[in-house]
């Protein structure tokens, strides 16, 4: 299985970990540690650097946090956080994703060189398809979320998830591909956190191999997710430090793995690749004697 991205064309038969780099002053995840300033990109092209040296195969680079309830970002704020990280990120050698809803910035990334769209609305943004399928090559994510950032985990979704993120992933595919855009290039994200519960999250890792069934590969993004936290102990309103999610984001990245997903995107890159290696040491056939 191979994912058409602008300047490669990435070979899915082994999963693919794809690193975070968060050019925001307010992620979740990591308290915006890379970024506080045009002063401190250094600090962020650094940070690309380091990931790929643990091993990433992808660079995923968002200047919008997505955490629930999280303010919109204005458009000219985005993209003089994202253009400067994405311009060194071109010079590294790897595939570059940028994280955004925004056609704009799609259109301002993809004319840079940027191989992958990864967008949360799945493109269902005013002109966002448009911005995607006037490309020749670049990739593109489609994630499921119920709702939006601001509303999504206080109204979650109701009954079983998995179906009905199935037919959305499925139609908003079909819709792509309607506007000329090959299959090859369209990878599906779950959207695990975005809009569902505790119990809904976990049954869309339990089945994930029924999103199989719509015939993309599958990206899952669990690393530091909230509902890692509250089924390893975490005290009714005090969730997980970071670090503590370490090895929770570790575990889900190797089961969603086991359960057919292709790219895994994560922030602590070193760690995944190492189970990653150790899980296809596992899966080789047995040599015989």
């Amino acid at each position: 299985m191979i994912w058409q991205t602008s300047r490669f064309q990435l070979d899915l038969s082994r999963p693919h970990v794809m690193g975070i780099v968060n050019a925001t002053p307010d992620s979740f995840s990591d308290g915006g540690q890379y970024f506080s300033s045009a002063a401190s990109l250094s600090g962020v092209f650094v940070h690309c650097e380091k990931l790929l040296s643990e091993g990433a195969d992808i660079l995923d680079i968002g200047g919008e946090s997505t955490r629930p309830g999280a303010p919109p970002v204005p458009l000219a704020q985005e993209l003089a956080r994202v253009l400067p990280v994405v311009r060194h990120a071109l010079t590294l050698g790897v595939p570059v994703s940028v994280d955004t809803y925004k056609p704009e910035v799609m259109r301002a990334v993809l004319d840079l060189g940027a191989d992958i769209v990864n967008d949360i609305w799945a493109l269902r943004q005013p002109g966002a398809l448009q911005a995607v399928a006037a490309h020749p090559a670049c990739g593109v994510c489609l994630m499921h979320m119920h709702r939006e950032p601001q509303t999504m985990q206080a109204q979650p979704m109701h009954g079983d998830v998995v179906p009905q993120v199935l037919s959305f992933l499925q139609h908003e595919a079909q819709a792509l591909q309607a506007a000329g855009v090959e299959k090859a290039r369209i990878v599906l994200d779950a959207g695990v956190g975005f809009g569902k519960t505790l119990a809904q999250n976990f049954s869309l890792l339990a089945r994930q191999h029924e999103l199989l069934a719509a015939g993309y590969p599958v990206l899952a993004a669990w690393s530091r997710k909230s509902s890692l936290a509250a089924v390893c102990g975490a005290p009714a309103g005090e969730p997980l430090d970071m670090a503590q999610r370490l090895v929770p984001s570790v575990a889900a990245a190797l089961l969603a793995v086991e359960r057919g997903a292709r790219i895994v995107r994560v922030h602590d890159v070193r760690e995944t690749v190492q189970a990653l290696k150790v899980w296809t040491a596992a899966s080789r056939p047995a040599a015989q004697d």
